[in-house]
């Protein structure tokens, strides 16, 4: 079974625990980036990382971009959302198929 990870500040990502996903509160973009590799080391398939520190976690969340796993998700913090995720989705389609069929070639 694959594992499932939430990384993001404390108050964003607590509530994942009732849906029994791991949960790994950050805040500094060292530690980000070492969260990030040590749960692609660790096996899990899936990580939901806030739209802030996926900002801190730039670096590490490229390198593991093209990969089939883990799947990096970017989702809004409790503030609310900052278009990052959307804005994933809509690179990561036009990687794969060559075209913005989302939004339309800009």
């Amino acid at each position: 079974m694959y594992k499932v990870a939430v990384m993001g500040d404390k108050d964003s990502v607590m509530g994942f625990t009732a849906l029994g996903i791991d949960v790994f509160p950050v805040y500094e973009a060292d530690e980000i980036k070492k969260t990030i590799h040590k749960l692609v080391e660790e096996g899990y398939a899936i990580i939901y990382i806030t739209e802030q520190c996926s900002l801190q976690g730039k670096d590490a969340i490229d390198r593991y971009k093209d990969n089939e796993l883990p799947a990096i998700i970017v989702i809004p913090g409790i503030t609310g959302s900052m278009g990052l995720g959307m804005n994933e989705v809509r690179e990561s389609a036009k990687r794969a198929i060559g075209a913005d069929v989302l939004f339309g070639d800009n």
